[in-house]
């Protein structure tokens, strides 16, 4: 007797994970076949949509360097002897005056 509860049990849960199984796999189809149904009948849109264009970008002038590292620089050729101190003191003149 006890070989043919475990049976009878083994039976009722082999049939119960099938019908589970088929229910899940019939309420996906239903989804599917639904949605495939609704975008049959989805209007179609009247206008194309307008294209996107991006701006056009703005040129803008390169800033000028820094008045200080112009100064630097200045001073880094004078001291290597590329430039002279009347040279230097001119072009110094010249961008502290803007």
């Amino acid at each position: 007797m006890p070989g043919l509860v475990r049976g009878m049990a083994r039976t009722a849960a082999v049939v119960g994970t099938a019908q589970a199984t088929r229910g899940r796999v019939a309420r996906r189809q239903q989804r599917r076949w639904a949605q495939e149904d609704q975008a049959q009948y989805a209007p179609e849109p009247q206008y194309a949509p307008e294209p996107q264009y991006a701006p056009e970008p703005v040129a803008t002038a390169a800033a000028p360097p820094d008045m200080f590292e112009q100064l630097q620089k200045l001073g880094d050729l004078r001291d290597q002897g590329i430039l002279t101190d009347a040279e230097f003191d001119a072009q110094k003149q010249r961008i502290l005056a803007g």
